[in-house]
């Protein structure tokens, strides 16, 4: 696991699109695993400045509310095609969003999970972390192994994503989301963090045991890892944890 701790939480999103965009040149077909959210929207606005070619480039976003209309500005569907789909020039028929508003959502999730492995896997899987450890919408009581499926949000979850509704009564109760089982197969992870409010879960979810109550916890089994956080962010990581090896400005650190 390496991590990468840049003084401001805008610094964060330089890094993370640097590392994507090293990918894609290097892959031009790459798959993206696209998270949305405070601390991963600065990615894609920074990516966009970089020069490279986005047009083969496949996307599965990480989750969607489930109940939301089509179109709902709230949705991840239309987060996404704001922030990602049209402003990196991706072509729209290479990303997919699970599909809150099915009928059968149930179904819905599992065919999701289905096409991430039809598409051969993700090769970078970009990622936040929630005030209680979330991943993606894995809720604390997750199951380690769990596949793409509906969850129930939990109420500090809805809490936390009531600044982007006219009222906290508008977030929807339930979500489909990608499993951690799902998340885990994904080649490389990349994970974003900012703000001060998330250095205990950080530390916690980095330092800490792996456990079903930190669902990001589990990034600690997985063979690629990339932390990209700011100073706030990684204030509480362990001094010479033997988890993790940390750089500043591309230094090495002894945080």
């Amino acid at each position: 696991m390496e991590i990468f701790v840049v003084p401001t939480a805008s610094a964060t999103g330089s890094v993370a699109a640097g590392i994507l965009a090293a990918v894609i040149r290097s892959k031009p077909d790459a798959v993206l695993g696209l998270a949305t959210g405070g601390s991963p929207l600065p990615i894609y606005k920074a990516l966009a400045g970089h020069t490279v070619d986005m047009s083969a480039v496949t996307g599965f976003a990480l989750d969607e509310y489930v109940g939301l209309p089509v179109g709902h500005p709230e949705s991840y569907a239309e987060v996404v095609r704001r922030e990602v789909t049209e402003r990196l020039q991706l072509d729209p028929a290479k990303v997919a969003v699970p599909d809150g508003s099915a009928a059968d959502p149930e179904r819905a999730a599992a065919d999701y999970d289905a096409a991430i492995a039809a598409a051969g896997g993700i090769d970078v899987q970009i990622l936040g972390i929630g005030h209680n450890g979330h991943l993606a919408f894995n809720e604390p009581g997750s199951t380690l192994e769990s596949r793409t499926r509906v969850e129930v949000l939990t109420e500090r979850t809805r809490e936390a994503n009531a600044r982007y509704f006219s009222t906290p009564g508008e977030v929807p109760t339930r979500c489909i989301t990608q499993g951690l089982g799902t998340i885990m197969e994904a080649g490389h992870l990349l994970l974003v963090v900012s703000g001060a409010e998330k250095a205990g879960i950080l530390a916690a979810a980095l330092n800490g045991p792996v456990t079903t109550d930190v669902p990001a916890s589990i990034l600690q089994r997985h063979p690629h890892v990339t932390v990209v956080a700011d100073e706030a962010a990684a204030a509480k990581l362990a001094p010479g944890s033997s988890q993790v090896a940390v750089r500043v400005a591309g230094a090495t650190a002894g945080v």
